[in-house]
């Protein structure tokens, strides 16, 4: 049965907590969006999985959305559906009911990652869109160099992009995304070039990885930073991201077409 706390949030991480601040810190970025709207291609119906305050959310589409924490449900705009309270291990909908369905960065808080999937499977006639991160990627980001434990905490959540794709069957596509230098959809990697960012106690909170690592760990990882960021030791070693463009990350939309 899925974890429940006390918005029913029903991940492993508690919504009604760290999503305090999470809508000023965490919109949708128009370029990672436009991967998500061809991939979705005719759908005129899309059911949204762990859907939060919409992030990603088509406007120009039918959307039904899902969101277990009561929250993210409040933090929703008023131009948006209201979500049905569910999960996605028990999707209350009947068989092939949607053209097309998505989940982005929700998959690592699924108690049951396949349960989960071969539900959007089963309610989908169309193509399953997962927009989520290579926990084999993740340790290529300087942050590793100054919060290991945040990096290691992603890596053990965020579930392996082969078993994703195993699910959702065998014509599935999994795509690299670009994170944009001014991404605004603040997870981890869209402060590639702009580490000050990652000293604001709200830009962490919004990254749900940092409510599992220690208040001291945390503590070290500001003080080092800002430490190396006045002496120009981040600089020296990692400048030249602050202007390139784009980041070959660990982002992946990954789309499970169905059935040809």
């Amino acid at each position: 049965m899925s974890q429940r706390h006390h918005d029913g949030s029903a991940g492993d991480a508690n919504y009604g907590v760290i999503g305090s601040t999470y809508t000023q810190y965490r919109q949708p970025e128009p370029r990672i969006a436009q991967f998500i709207d061809k991939a979705l291609a005719g759908a005129r119906t899309v059911l949204n999985v762990g859907a939060g305050a919409g992030s990603y959310e088509p406007l120009d589409r039918d959307v039904t959305a899902v969101e277990p924490s009561a929250s993210m449900r409040e933090k929703r705009p008023a131009h948006l559906s209201r979500a049905i309270d569910a999960t996605a291990e028990h999707l209350p909908f009947e068989d092939n009911q949607f053209d097309a369905g998505m989940a982005s960065f929700t998959v690592h808080q699924w108690p049951d990652l396949q349960a989960g999937l071969r539900q959007m499977r089963r309610v989908t006639r169309g193509p399953v869109l997962i927009l989520t991160c290579d926990p084999d990627a993740l340790d290529r980001f300087w942050l590793n160099a100054y919060s290991p434990e945040v990096i290691s905490v992603e890596a053990r959540r965020y579930p392996a992009i082969s078993t994703i794709a195993s699910t959702l069957g065998d014509h599935t596509s999994v795509l690299s995304v670009p994170i944009p230098l001014n991404c605004v959809d603040g997870f981890g990697e869209a402060y590639y070039g702009r580490p000050e960012r990652l000293l604001e106690q709200g830009a962490r909170l919004a990254n749900s990885a940092w409510s599992f690592v220690e208040p001291s760990a945390q503590k070290r990882f500001v003080e080092t930073l800002r430490q190396d960021l006045t002496e120009g030791t981040w600089d020296r070693k990692y400048g030249y991201l602050r202007t390139q463009p784009e980041l070959d990350g660990s982002l992946r939309l990954i789309v499970g077409h169905g059935a040809s």
